[in-house]
Parts: structure tokens; sequence; C-alpha cells
């Protein structure tokens, strides 16, 4: 072979080889492009992620709050509630106390009106036995007191001295209404009855403030012709 045949192969073979290698950088090139581009992509979508991350924990963090507030506020309503339901039990015991007070007391009006009604005084001076026509004539009679109470009512009633349903004019010293019933009890002043000249009919004696008169001891026996009224009950 000659020399100008070993240098034409020799040249051939370095632009082959300075290809090749031109051809090998050409492509390690492209790679680390190709490498830089899907790193700079899982960066951004990291990135991304991150945000999104960071923006989910602070709406639930934010949720949370909200929800701690909103449990705080219920709690609070719940206690001023509680507090309120307890003010109002207490008002609506001292109502029903009142209520309770305030009804016994209408009771008693009533009960007063009742035996309000049940009495009325004779509006003229007559003897015993006049009297208790006038009351008799009205559908009543001479009232009978046979309990402290209601003597102590009717002595409350009077401002006069007045006939009471009692007499013994029938037979001497044995007192009897006038539904002939005989007395039990009787409210006498002291001294009394004493029949003096012939006192057979009862009267209730008014002397409220002197010495020695109560309501418990104001009857008085007298003549029956005496005027005076009369205390009627129905």
């Amino acid at each position: 072979m000659d020399l100008e045949t070993i240098y034409e192969n020799v040249k051939r073979r370095g632009i082959e080889s300075t290809t090749g290698s031109q051809t090998q950088t050409h492509g390690g090139s492209r790679c680390l492009v190709l490498i830089t581009v899907g790193l700079g992509l899982i960066c951004v979508l990291l990135l991304v992620f991150i945000i999104l991350l960071h923006i989910t924990i602070t709406a639930e963090r934010d949720l949370i709050k909200s929800y701690k507030n909103t449990v705080e506020e219920f709690n609070q309503t719940i206690n001023s509630l509680q507090d309120n339901y307890t003010d109002l039990m207490t008002e609506k015991h001292q109502l029903q106390n009142n209520f309770n007070s305030l009804n016994k007391k209408k009771l008693e009006l009533e009960s007063k009106v009742t035996s309000l009604s049940r009495f009325f005084i004779s509006t003229e001076l007559k003897s015993w036995s006049d009297s208790r026509q006038y009351c008799r004539d009205r559908g009543a009679d001479l009232v009978i007191i046979n309990t402290e109470e209601k003597q102590r009512f009717i002595s409350s009633l009077v401002s006069e001295r007045v006939w009471i349903g009692l007499s013994d004019t029938e037979n001497e010293g044995i007192m009897k209404w006038v539904d002939n019933s005989t007395l039990k009890q009787g409210f006498w002043l002291k001294g009394e009855p004493n029949n003096t000249n012939n006192e057979d009919c009862i009267e209730l004696n008014y002397n409220r403030g002197k010495p020695g008169w109560s309501p418990l001891n104001s009857w008085n026996d007298v003549a029956c012709s005496e005027k005076k009224k009369g205390i009627c009950e129905k």
C-alpha cells in the first residue's frame, strides 16, 4: 500500500471519529436538557402541591378555629339559657306562692261576703218578738250564736245593742234559741244573766272600748218589751 492510500484511510477514519464524537455530544446535551426540564416540572409540581397543601391546612385551621368559636358561643348560649331558666323557675315559684296567697285571701273574702249576705240588721226599734217577726217576714230569724268564731264575727258587725235569737220566755232559767235548741255556750257580761225585773230576752251589748267588755263577754238579759234593733240570719 502506498503512502497516499494510507493517508486517505487515516483521514477518513479521523473524520468518522469526529463525526461520531459530535453525534455523541449532541445526544448528551439533549438528555441533559430533558432531565433539567423534568426536574423543573417536578419542582413546579412540588411547589404547586406545597401551596395547595398550605392552603388546605390554613383552611382547615380556620375551620377548626371557627368551629371552636361556634362551640364556645353555643356553650355560652346554653349557660345563659340555663341561668334564664333558673331565674324563670324562681319567678314562677314566687308567682305561684303569690297566687296561692291571693287565692286564699279571695276564698276568705268570699266566705265573708257569703256570711255577710246571711246577716242583716233591722232598721226599726222593736221589741224582741216584733224584731223576730221582722226577720221572719224577710225569710230569716233572729241570729243563733253557737260558736266563739260566730260570736266574734257578729260582734264585729254591730255598733249598738241588738237582739239575738235567745230567750227563756217559755221556761225561766232555761235559755233556748229560736230553733228551739238549748243554749250550750254563752258569752255573758260579768254578772249576767241576772233576771232583774223579769228579763227574759237576750241582747248583744255593744260596749266596745269600755273596761271589762270584750267580744266574748257581751250578752245581757233584758226585758223583752224594750225597743231595739235585731240582727237577722238567713
